[in-house]
């Protein structure tokens, strides 16, 4: 693009927790050459939340018409996506060609696009999280501008003791919860030879194990090529668990599931993240100690 891109911030689900970092967040993507249009207002944050379910939507509807917007990153994740599935107009999400960015509870929207119209989006940083952060991770979000610059978007990971696999598919998924609580809904897209990425915050393992285990049992394991895991972290084992820990979980699922699992991914409720275009092609290739994943044909900011 010869024009500087116009980035909107939008709070389509939870508040920050602080308000007062949002100006630094605006100044760095403003250094980057960004023209930012801030659709959060502090002062109509209701509850938890970035704004009443109205507010919240009128905010998405907002930066899906302005013209001026080529990108549109969710202020923050937590929880609110849910309440509003059944009011976005995700044709027009579609049709404005604008690139959509967030993960963890923003996972409801990307499924919910990509089961409505096909369309993709970014499992990416937040605003509040990630720009707004005092020491911004270069990695995060020098990962992010590499994909919005596209053609292709390449992640290699160092992980050891994984299957070798050679597969290729639309790469989908994101937090575990939010997938799995989609399940049986509208809003769940049937996806064929993909590859799943998941990830999640806080999770003891055998919630982990009883999700994937749900996910496998519903038919959707079985129709995917590979499962790839991000971080789980943020857990506390006790007594009761007498030894079965993510190690224990871990060597259970793969002499279960009915795919490869593979570990490693840099994705999830970490500050060191890896962005991912959720509904991309994408090619898979790993051995023992490392794998690589390619994914192209996603909407980058030349195509805006």
């Amino acid at each position: 693009m010869t024009t500087p891109p116009g980035i909107a911030i939008v709070a389509v689900a939870g508040r920050p927790a602080d308000d007062s970092v949002i100006p630094r967040g605006i100044a760095l993507l403003e250094r980057r050459g960004c023209v930012v249009h801030n659709y959060y207002d502090p002062a109509q944050a209701f509850q938890r939340f970035g704004a009443s379910d109205d507010g919240r939507l009128a905010q998405l509807e907002a930066a899906v018409a302005d013209p001026d917007v080529q990108v549109v990153i969710a202020l923050r994740g937590q929880y609110g996506l849910t309440r509003l599935l059944p009011r976005i107009d995700f044709d027009a999400v579609a049709a404005s060609g604008k690139i959509f960015v967030g993960f963890s509870d923003l996972t409801a929207f990307h499924m919910a696009l990509y089961k409505k119209t096909g369309g993709l989006s970014y499992a990416g940083p937040m605003f509040a999280g990630d720009f707004c952060a005092a020491e911004p991770v270069d990695f995060t979000l020098d990962n992010f501008w590499r994909c919005l610059a596209g053609p292709t978007h390449t992640i290699t990971e160092v992980a050891a003791g994984n299957p070798s696999v050679n597969v290729a598919g639309k790469i989908w998924g994101g937090n575990l919860a939010m997938l799995v609580s989609l399940l049986g809904t509208d809003y769940f897209p049937e996806i064929d030879g993909g590859i799943l990425f998941l990830e999640d915050i806080g999770e003891h393992p055998y919630r982990v194990e009883r999700m994937l285990l749900q996910l496998m049992q519903a038919g959707v394991l079985g129709r995917q090529q590979a499962l790839v895991l991000g971080d789980f972290s943020g857990y506390r084992l006790g007594p009761a668990d007498h030894g079965y820990d993510f190690d224990g979980m871990l060597a259970y699922l793969r002499a279960t599931l009915p795919l490869p699992v593979l570990t490693g991914l840099q994705f999830g409720h970490i500050d060191k993240r890896v962005t991912i275009p959720f509904g991309a092609d994408a090619t898979l290739v790993s051995d023992s100690e490392r794998f690589r994943l390619t994914m192209s044909g996603y909407p980058t900011l030349g195509d805006a």
